[in-house]
């Protein structure tokens, strides 16, 4: 990847612009059976990642370049504000200093959307009004997704309503504790069903799954029932994203795809706050998936400080030198 093929088209963030849309299938009980996860092993293939996976330089700018385009720009406080969200959307359309992006040659840049609760939807679309950039909402009883089912349905419909163009939803963790695999698939089924055309992306809550083998197969149905990404976390667990559970998701995606033809996203969220992390995941991804999920369409980060800490190394890159994180406010 060079810095120029590191520049976005804004309208490449938006879903499905470029690939058919996963329409899910039946549920394939033999397939979901049939998914294992050998744990010593993937252990060790994640391990190699961070040691071996080094970019320099100017790679190593435009690689940064292309993790800001990928990144969800996040606030889900309690105190949020319009005022907050609307400094968290003008970063959103100028993730980096416009002086350093001309000396990179990458004007135009920016992250892949914007992520808030849905009463903070409407503040997000008007401030990115013109932008290309996708607000997303977290819905379904988020974090802990144990709101009433029809109170879940319908609160997916109202941030559609109010512009959302994509939904992140949580699953029912129980369901996959218990192996209740066909009440999994129903739910996810009538989210996607309430979503409608906005893009929805499921959160599996990885680190209340118990096991990667149940990571493996709530991947699976997940998809099935037609998600267009997967997503590890909601950031609020105790345990969110890491490179063994990100290493099973991508081997389901991987899966589905060879299976059915179909590209599905992903989206580690939680705990990636370092450059170097970006880095980490974005090159788990091309090794795994293929340059295909290196753009925002297919692959985001779920991440809130992780932009000021990309904006410094980008600096450090130009200038020589680093600045203090307080000089790259997020919001």
């Amino acid at each position: 990847m060079t810095t120029a093929t590191a520049q976005t088209d804004k309208t490449a963030h938006l879903p499905q612009v470029h690939e058919a849309r996963n329409p899910g299938m039946a549920l394939d009980m033999d397939w979901v059976r049939a998914a294992r996860a050998n744990r010593s092993a993937i252990e060790r293939r994640a391990g190699t990642l961070p040691g071996r996976r080094s970019v320099k330089k100017d790679y190593q700018a435009a690689w940064l370049a292309r993790a800001i385009s990928c990144i969800d720009l996040t606030t889900l406080a309690g105190d949020d504000t319009p005022g907050r969200v609307a400094r968290l959307c003008a970063k959103a359309r100028h993730p980096v200093r416009a002086d350093l992006l001309e000396a990179l040659g990458l004007k135009g840049l920016t992250v892949g959307a914007v992520c808030v609760y849905h009463d903070m939807i409407e503040p997000a679309v008007k401030a990115l009004e013109g932008s290309g950039i996708p607000v997303a909402a977290v819905s379904t009883g988020f974090p802990a997704g144990l709101s009433p089912f029809h109170l879940r349905v319908a609160e997916i419909e109202e941030s559609v309503k109010a512009g959302a163009q994509e939904i992140d939803i949580v699953i029912s963790r129980r369901l996959v504790l218990r192996g209740d695999w066909q009440g999994l698939y129903d739910e996810m089924c009538a989210f996607r069903a309430a979503c409608g055309e906005a893009h929805v992306k499921a959160i599996l809550a990885t680190g209340e799954l118990g096991t990667l083998q149940n990571v493996a197969r709530a991947s699976l149905v997940c998809m099935m029932a037609g998600a267009d990404f997967i997503k590890t976390s909601t950031g609020k667990e105790t345990v969110n994203a890491t490179l063994p559970v990100s290493l099973v998701m991508m081997r389901a995606i991987r899966e589905y795809h060879q299976r059915t033809g179909y590209r599905v996203g992903y989206k580690p969220a939680g705990g990636i706050s370092k450059a170097k992390d970006s880095l980490v995941y974005l090159s788990m991804i091309k090794e795994e998936l293929g340059d295909r999920w290196l753009r925002p369409d297919l692959f985001r980060f779920g991440a809130s400080s992780l932009l000021g800490d990309i904006e410094r190394q980008l600096e450090h890159h130009v200038t020589g030198a680093y600045s203090a994180s307080w000089r790259h406010a997020i919001g």
